[in-house]
């Protein structure tokens, strides 16, 4: 009898000028098994979750049944130019993306004032 294999699904971080990009593979996964959010920290949680039950019927009376279970959490440090309010995510093509903007890069020109010694 052979073990399951228990596996974590790969991950791709792509880093663009405007942001971050994470791809991870999930395929027959919906956006009803994926559980999104930041911790206490400000860290990136991902938990997915999946439970199958199926039944198959054979000739006579064998019958087949087959339980399937998909646990996975991973916790990622956010770079500290991420936006956290805008981070988004979605399921496309057994693909979860997570697209992470990163802050606005604001210039404050330094006030030149001359002072006056009284």
């Amino acid at each position: 009898m052979e073990r399951p294999k228990a596996t974590c699904p790969a991950i791709n971080v792509l880093e663009t000028p405007e942001a971050y990009q994470l791809e991870l593979a999930a395929p027959g996964m919906t956006k009803a098994d994926f559980d999104i959010h930041l911790d206490e920290e400000g860290d990136l949680v991902i938990k997915m979750e999946k439970k199958q039950d199926q039944n198959e019927q054979k000739k006579g009376h064998y019958v087949r049944r087959e339980f399937s279970y998909t646990k996975f959490q991973q916790t990622m440090l956010l770079p500290e130019d991420t936006d956290r309010e805008a981070i988004g995510a979605k399921v496309e093509n057994g693909v979860l993306l997570v697209n992470m903007p990163k802050l606005k890069k604001v210039e404050v020109e330094k006030a030149k004032k001359q002072i006056t010694i009284e």
